[in-house]
């Protein structure tokens, strides 16, 4: 899927293969460069992002939101130019939220509300595939696969930022799907992860370290083989996004 990183002034294609290419595919279809500025303008409205905290560097930002360099600098460009972002030289420079982020931009970064719900039906359509898949997995994975899976939770255990953590977590789900040995069912379970990878905003990493628990969980289920288990570990990871993902956030964030 090729998608735009620049408006009308041409298209940059993402990296083959990358989940959440960048776009926001609910109700409106915007560009590459809109979504990433509004998936770190929500972030600092919702204050998962706060004034002064560093972002991490610009490559780090493109694998962490699965788009290519070129789109995140333009986002990142473009943020600091309306005031959101600020950008330092020097040796301790580098992108911050600003201090007194401009109030008037990040009101034009928000999804709207016919657009959160499909969120919400993507995440009970991944609840119903992770579920399913995760079954198999407890079924089928191989111990390399299981030790792979178990790598992967202490990556993001020691994760230092929610780019570095996403990343992890991305490949995880990727090796659960493909442990439950179940042909095209894994390649439509990674078409909705991919979509609903499309709406990641960065959060605090110490939200995503919580998170984590559940893989740890979820890795030991596997490892006993015990299919139950790893069901309901899925179930109540899956479950909770209708609550701690962005829609959930902001629907809190009006009452």
């Amino acid at each position: 899927m090729s998608l735009d990183s620049g408006g009308s002034r041409g298209r940059t294609p993402e990296p083959p293969g990358a989940l959440g290419g960048g776009i926001l595919d609910g109700v409106e279809r915007r560009t590459a460069v809109e979504a990433v500025r509004l998936r770190i303008g929500m972030a600092i409205s919702l204050g998962m992002m706060r004034p002064g905290e560093r972002l991490p560097d610009q490559a780090e930002v493109a694998r962490g939101l699965s788009v290519s360099p070129i789109t995140a600098r333009r986002a990142l460009t473009e943020l600091a130019e309306e005031g959101v972002l600020v950008r330092r030289r020097g040796r301790n420079g580098g992108t911050f939220v600003a201090e007194q982020p401009s109030a008037d931009a990040l009101r034009q970064l928000v999804v709207p509300a016919t657009e959160t719900l499909e969120v919400h039906r993507l995440i009970d359509r991944r609840l119903l595939m992770e579920c399913a898949l995760t079954h198999f997995a407890a079924l089928h994975a191989t111990d390399e696969q299981v030790r792979r899976l178990d790598e992967l939770t202490h990556r993001m255990a020691e994760a230092q930022s929610w780019s570095t953590y996403h990343q992890a977590d991305e490949e995880f789900h990727r090796l659960t799907a493909e442990a439950a040995a179940s042909g095209t069912a894994a390649a439509e379970y990674l078409a909705v992860l991919e979509q609903l990878y499309g709406y990641f905003i960065p959060y605090p990493i110490d939200q995503l370290h919580a998170s984590n628990q559940d893989h740890i969980d979820l890795v030991q289920a596997l490892q006993g083989r015990e299919t139950e288990m790893a069901v309901e570990i899925s179930r109540r990871h899956v479950d909770r996004l209708h609550r701690t993902m962005f829609v959930g956030l902001l629907e809190g964030h009006k009452n």
